[in-house]
């Protein structure tokens, strides 16, 4: 039970943190670009100039978390 309260814990906080220009990725696989955030949804831009609403609830975590990791990966397998 305790992982998965850790779990839900720390989702409440990514989802209470969401700000407009964030990179996030949602539970379908959309990846985007915050536009606008409001108490229930978040507006992403997915192209230049395609906006989607999405409930803020199916956000599953920050790209640039990701990234950042992967790039710092691929630093220390080129050294």
């Amino acid at each position: 039970i305790r992982p998965q309260q850790k779990q839900l814990k720390e989702h409440r906080s990514l989802i209470a943190g969401l700000k407009k220009g964030d990179d996030v990725v949602t539970q379908g696989g959309l990846i985007g670009k915050i536009h606008a955030v409001t108490e229930r949804e978040v507006q992403l831009e997915i192209a230049n100039g395609v906006r989607v609403r999405v409930l803020k609830t199916s956000v599953t975590g920050r790209r640039a978390e990701e990234t950042a990791a992967k790039v710092e990966e691929s630093k220390e397998e080129k050294k």
